[in-house]
């Protein structure tokens, strides 16, 4: 009688689990959204519009990089941020990403010298100066590394995933400098 206590409360919970669990049955036509979609979802849109947005608002032309990394990416987006209650946060943010390799990813974030950010003591930096005579730093950070410079009426952060080892510092400086 005994042995069979344990073998019973046994039974009794796998019977009341399965009761408490149940069963989830999945719709074999329900397809995960596109990296399109899940991008649209946050206010993404082609960089060509989100520019032409940025653009629009500050009544000012932006000058994007001629060059870009040159690690493999399967799309890009842009997108506009206006900030409608503090009037200090409009930027202009485009990405580049793949797919199939989550670390290639790079972004160009875009915003007015009036209201740009500072990085006085923030992360590891190095001081470079661009061949228009700009002075730029490059910041390491927690999850990517930054390029920032000025360019114009504009506060440029150059932006890449630290586990792309192959995009340095010097990669960052030349597109840098290829804004014309």
């Amino acid at each position: 009688m005994n042995k069979s206590v344990p073998f019973l409360l046994g039974l009794l919970s796998i019977l009341i689990c399965g009761f408490i669990y149940g069963t989830v049955n999945a719709n074999p036509n329900d397809t995960p959204p596109s990296i399109e979609e899940m991008y649209a979802e946050v206010g993404y849109k082609s960089v060509k519009e989100a520019v032409k947005e940025f653009e629009n608002h500050f009544k000012k032309d932006v000058k994007l990089p001629k060059i870009n990394p040159s690690i493999p990416f399967t799309h890009q987006f842009g997108r506009f941020y206006e900030d409608k209650e503090y009037n200090i946060n409009d930027s202009l943010e485009i990405k580049f990403v793949n797919e199939k390799a989550v670390e290639n990813h790079y972004k160009i974030n875009i915003r007015p010298l009036k209201n740009k950010l500072i990085f006085k003591d923030k992360g590891n930096q190095e001081a470079y100066t661009l061949k228009n005579g700009q002075k730029a730093i490059y910041v390491e950070h927690q999850l990517f590394n930054f390029f920032v410079f000025e360019n114009g009426n504009w506060q440029y952060m150059l932006g890449i995933d630290k586990r792309v080892s192959k995009v340095t510092p010097d990669t960052l400086f030349e597109i840098a400098n290829s804004i014309q």
